[in-house]
């Protein structure tokens, strides 16, 4: 049986991990994050710091944080995902309108105006997963995992 202090370290492993790996498609692959993965990021940090503080001070508020913070990348992952595919409209910060009924000026503004990363394209998939898709699913197992180490007696 694996004790609550591994499992809280394995977590916290697992925030730092998602967020390095990031960095790596990011840098090293070569591929810049639009604005929603960018905000998948920002609760991995928080996962992580509760994950440290939960190694630190003993008590269940802290994990019961990280699997706060782990559900809502894992949420924004599953927005992100539909967006990705086409179930709905992300932000208006990182999508392309309709060009219908666009005059040259108005077309002209909306290329010029673009982000440089779009929400609602894919730009690598392993077996029909995305990167936002990966997110999700590994980020609410991980929330669920926090919520059991917050369960477990020390």
């Amino acid at each position: 049986m694996i004790s609550r202090r591994t499992l809280i370290l394995l977590l916290t492993a697992f925030s730092v991990s998602m967020i390095l790996g990031a960095w790596a498609f990011q840098y090293i692959g070569g591929y810049p994050p639009c604005k929603l993965c960018y905000y998948q990021r920002y609760p991995h940090w928080g996962a992580a710091g509760f994950g440290i503080l939960a190694l630190l001070f003993s008590g269940v508020a802290l994990p019961y944080l990280a699997a706060l913070a782990a559900a809502t990348t894992g949420a924004i992952g599953v927005f992100h995902s539909g967006v990705e595919r086409g179930l709905w409209e992300g932000p208006s910060t990182c999508t392309s309108g309709s060009i219908e009924n666009l005059s040259a000026d108005e077309l002209f503004n909306q290329i010029m105006t673009a982000p440089m990363v779009r929400c609602d394209e894919i730009p690598w998939e392993m077996l029909g997963l995305t990167m936002a898709n990966l997110n999700a699913i590994f980020s609410l197992g991980a929330a669920i995992l926090w919520l059991y180490a917050a369960r477990m007696r020390t």
